[in-house]
């Protein structure tokens, strides 16, 4: 696929994206990156060093393997309590188009009902995509919620 695709190839890839978490299909979700992907929450939009500085989350693919295995396990505490969640992903923007990455932005919006409460995440999700043969992997993401900096329980779910 060349690096000039239009933004409904891209949102499609999105949409699956988000399809996947809200699904609950972690592995299908960790399938989707790249095998050096990194996914990344940083504490404020300011923040530039994901390793020099606390992050709310900063994982590498052999983490989101771990998490993914995890989660899954019939004696892990979050196999007893289910998580559903609901993904709105909207203002999709290509911001710059390489050889082989294109960097992406997003608006979203996550509900997410987990040991019975629900929670609310919102903020903007920055994609570096590399093609994959008709589609896309995630290389990095970048999830800047609008709340990054106050008080969160665990988030068990990639946003």
């Amino acid at each position: 696929m060349p690096l000039n695709v239009d933004r409904s190839a891209i949102e499609a890839f999105l949409d699956d994206e988000t399809g996947r978490l809200d699904a609950g299909d972690f592995a299908g979700w960790v399938d989707l990156c790249t095998d050096d992907a990194v996914y990344w929450m940083p504490v404020s939009k300011e923040q530039q060093d994901p390793l020099g500085e606390i992050s709310l989350l900063y994982e590498n693919r052999t983490l989101m393997e771990l998490r993914k295995f995890n989660f899954g396990h019939r004696l892990a505490p979050s196999f007893e309590s289910p998580v559903v969640c609901s993904h709105i992903v909207s203002g999709v923007r290509v911001l710059e188009r390489g050889p082989d990455e294109i960097s992406v932005r997003a608006k979203f919006h996550c509900v997410m009902w987990y040991r019975n409460e629900q929670r609310v995440f919102a903020g903007e999700a920055n994609y570096r995509l590399v093609c994959d043969g008709d589609t896309f992997k995630i290389r990095a993401k970048r999830v800047d919620l609008i709340n990054a900096g106050g008080w969160h329980k665990s988030i068990p779910i990639y946003l």
